[in-house]
């Protein structure tokens, strides 16, 4: 069946914000170049928001802008397992037994990245942690000790109903993160990573009935810790129904690094 009018300006609006936000990280590079690379010593955030919401396509944009790690903590304690690290022994022992890791082990792991990872060394963006409100405590207390008190805490927000198309076309390139879509952000070439080629995944739990499951446990979770982050004044929600594009412009908003749209491909294109 061919595709309606409205999903041909639906995926074209996905391909053309695509090259939009492609032309303000080459921007941004090209001007680190000429007056040195944006520093990430203030990038010290969390990433917070439902699956779905667009983590994996706006965490990699940040950590190319800034210059620092991102630190999804459940490829971090992976990661970890697979280096057979004592914090990763710890865990394995754990979560062999059917239990949860420990805060603390995951506090650790945490402080190790920020320790040993060079990447780090211009700053961070953590990502699946924290889900609750003493694991966010336990985690000041640790920046605090090391003088890396956060910056931000991003909530990417999105009515549950939009997760639903999001989620079930969702594409991921296992060991980068990136994430794409099959009708609003899909990659050059079909199933195949834009960057290395490699092949895409979807993943098994990806569908409607998972996700609600999901999404239940998401806002019991996060609802406690984002009024915890309000009350510290660190917390900013961003609108994340909107284009790739037009939410990296908020979160550049948010960083104060936005100067204005570097292309406007959309509106020259009558499609906002």
């Amino acid at each position: 069946m061919a595709p309606t009018s409205e999903e041909v300006i639906d995926t074209l609006k996905g391909t053309v914000d695509k090259l939009e936000q492609r032309v303000q990280e080459l921007e941004s590079r090209l001007a680190g170049k000429a007056s040195g690379v944006v520093s990430g010593s203030n990038m010290r955030m969390i990433l917070m928001g439902p699956p779905g919401a667009g983590k994996g396509t706006q965490a990699p944009a940040i950590k190319d802008k800034y210059s620092c790690c991102h630190l999804a903590t459940g490829d971090m304690l992976r990661a970890q397992v697979a280096a057979k690290t004592e914090l990763g022994r710890q865990a394995k022992k754990i979560m062999d037994q059917g239990g949860l890791v420990s805060d603390d082990i995951m506090i650790n792991m945490i402080k190790s990245e920020l320790d040993n990872n060079k990447e780090c060394k211009n700053g961070f963006i953590l990502d699946g942690f924290p889900r609750t409100v003493p694991q966010a405590e336990k985690l000041d207390e640790m920046l605090t000790s090391k003088s890396q008190p956060l910056k931000h805490a991003v909530e990417l927000q999105i009515n549950d109903d939009l997760l639903v198309a999001r989620i079930t076309g969702r594409l991921i390139h296992p060991a980068s993160g990136r994430s794409y879509h099959k009708i609003f952000n899909p990659p050059k070439r079909e199933m195949t990573d834009d960057v290395t080629g490699e092949p895409l995944i979807q993943r098994s739990d990806d569908n409607e009935d998972a996700l609600k499951k999901r999404l239940v446990t998401y806002h019991k979770q996060t609802a406690p810790v984002s009024d915890y982050y309000r009350k510290t004044g660190i917390w900013t929600g961003i609108d994340a129904s909107q284009e790739p594009g037009a939410v990296w412009k908020s979160l550049l908003g948010v960083f104060g690094q936005e100067k204005g749209s570097s292309g406007g491909l959309m509106g020259k294109l009558g499609l906002k």
